[in-house]
């Protein structure tokens, strides 16, 4: 946080703070501004060493916050607002430029009146509340209640405490730079059908509620519906920068929605939603590879679409993408020798296998189904800086920002990066991101031999244009890597989790390491006849024991 600029008392910028405080306490609201404080033990926690000051100066107060300081910034903050004495208000906070504009807003824009807020117990510098309110607009109302919290921050210019201003005090869906607004909502509702017409609820689908979000959206306007009232969260540019799609809050009207026909099939969708609610942090995706339909997508978390917005290292799932790369270079042969030392050392990094195994005098096919980090590494020497983000790219439909499968997704990135970097990517380290959708799509190109981009909504809806490859593999090519995958699912680090899938079936498992993340996120992609998944366990450990299961359990129930 910055250093704060004056400007008539008025904060505009945040400030460093310490943050403190031990003693609990309950905070009533009571009428319009009426709080009761009671602070069991206050007194011994408030006592404070006096320090020196000269005789023109007082010291500014450091250290932790006491609970009476906490408790009177937060009483201080709301009871202002609940008064709707805005600028009050703001002042309590370390960013009143900010806080004035969404306050105000909070009434002029979003329309909501009587507000009363009820302040729950301290936990340290933390204090919770309750708001309940009225949005009206336009002769019609709707009570609205939700919970939020504030936190409570020294500043290090004048010691004073304040509240640490960020839009999710004033409702918890607002990430900073987003806006209530009430209105008529600029998008109409959509009705989404799986595809043998039943409707998609989130009330069924828990884990679908982004993706029903990023259909109406998408085609609110063109679906045939009317808009109805509602009370939404407005994304400011960092939100959208990530892809995050507007959300409605309250809902005082009907609207009369449209519908919008999807390729979700219910039978695996209601699998997938049961799969990753046994496994916290999990998203699967699943796929027809002849077509590109997306068929299932759900994650254990429902508050963002990791499943196709993912942005995540993908670990050793990406040596499929590898080997299709030193295949057709002539730097690696399923059948022939390869090297698997324990280590080899490029770009001034050193890298291992795990437990520091190695292979002596194996194959190409062994190394990839043991999941051989040095059988890639060693090749780095042969290899140009761009040599993995064309593959990426050319074959694979990847890392071109060009998918249009009628929700926001992320097509995966592959950079063109240099020595140990470079090295990194090779086993779906350093710069490659993914997530399950596009690992989903690299299993459907090996088992087809074609890439087809993933789509939820038909491209005939809106006549938008699918994603294409410039070229494809060679035949010789695509039936090493499918002996490899299929090798993997047998006998591999794959085969415990693949273990009673039948038919035309491979795999291969992921491990990623995440800076200051104690276990890896466990990664595992597979297909099974015209079925291909993928999925991630975030902080799961090795993929073959967390999101093996998850996409095995799938594919068992077979291509619809």
């Amino acid at each position: 946080m910055g250093t704060r600029r004056r400007v008539a008392e008025r904060r505009s910028t945040k400030k460093p703070a310490v943050i403190g405080g031990t003693i609990a306490l309950v905070v009533a609201g009571a009428g319009v501004g009426v709080y009761a404080l009671y602070g069991g033990g206050a007194a011994a926690d408030d006592r404070t060493t006096p320090t020196a000051a000269s005789a023109d100066e007082k010291a500014v107060k450091t250290g932790p916050l006491s609970a009476t300081e906490v408790t009177t910034a937060a009483r201080t903050f709301l009871t202002a607002w609940q008064q709707g004495k805005v600028t009050t208000a703001a002042a309590a906070t370390n960013d009143s430029t900010a806080a004035t504009a969404l306050l105000t807003g909070y009434t002029k824009d979003a329309h909501i009146e009587d507000v009363t807020l009820t302040a729950g117990a301290r936990t340290g510098d933390k204090v919770p509340f309750t708001v309940k309110g009225t949005v009206s607009y336009k002769g019609t109302s709707k009570p609205l209640t939700y919970g939020s919290s504030l936190t409570v921050v020294r500043d290090a210019e004048d010691g004073k405490p304040y509240v640490d201003w960020h839009s999710a005090v004033v409702h918890p869906d607002l990430a900073d730079g987003d806006t209530l607004v009430t209105g008529e909502s600029g998008t109409p509702p959509v009705k989404a059908l799986d595809r043998d017409g039943g409707e998609i609820t989130t009330a069924e689908y828990p884990s679908l509620g982004t993706t029903l979000d990023g259909l109406r959206e998408k085609y609110g306007k063109i679906a045939g519906g009317k808009a109805g009232i509602e009370l939404r969260v407005i994304r400011g540019k960092a939100s959208k920068a990530k892809d995050l799609s507007d959300e409605t809050v309250l809902e005082l009207s009907e609207g009369t929605p449209g519908t919008v026909e999807t390729t979700l099939d219910p039978e695996l969708q209601a699998a997938a939603e049961a799969e990753v609610a046994k496994k916290a942090n999990s998203s699967v995706v699943l796929l027809r590879p002849s077509t590109g339909e997306i068929l299932a997508a759900a994650n254990a978390s429902h508050g963002f679409n990791t499943a196709f917005q993912g942005s995540l290292a993908p670990g050793s799932t990406m040596k499929v993408i590898t080997s299709s790369l030193l295949i057709e270079k002539g730097l690696a042969s399923a059948d022939e020798a390869h090297p698997c030392p324990k280590y080899f050392t490029y770009g001034g990094w050193k890298f291992q296998n795990d437990d520091k195994f190695q292979i002596k005098g194996g194959t190409f096919k062994t190394s990839f189904a043991r999941s051989c980090n040095t059988a890639f590494i060693s090749q780095a020497p042969e290899l140009a800086d761009d040599d993995l983000t064309r593959q990426a790219q050319e074959v694979f439909g990847l890392s071109m920002d060009n998918w249009a499968i009628g929700v926001p997704s992320m097509d995966g990135s592959v950079p063109v990066q240099s020595d140990a970097q470079m090295a990194a990517s090779l086993i779906g380290q350093g710069g490659v991101r993914m997530n399950p959708l596009n690992m989903a799509s690299v299993s459907a190109t090996i088992q087809t031999g074609v890439f087809r981009q993933p789509y939820l909504v038909s491209p005939d809806v809106d006549n938008r244009t699918l994603a294409t490859a410039s070229r494809t593999m060679s035949a010789a090519t695509v039936s090493q890597l499918r002996e490899l995958m299929s090798y993997t699912a047998a006998y591999g680090t794959a085969a415990e989790a693949m273990s009673g899938v039948t038919g035309d079936v491979g795999a291969k498992t992921g491990s990623a390491e995440v800076d200051g993340q104690q276990k890896p996120n466990g990664w595992f992609t597979a297909y099974r006849d015209d079925l291909a998944g993928a999925g991630v366990v975030q902080a799961g450990g090795h993929g073959g024991e967390t999101a093996g299961p998850i996409v095995a359990d799938l594919l068992k129930l077979g291509a619809p």
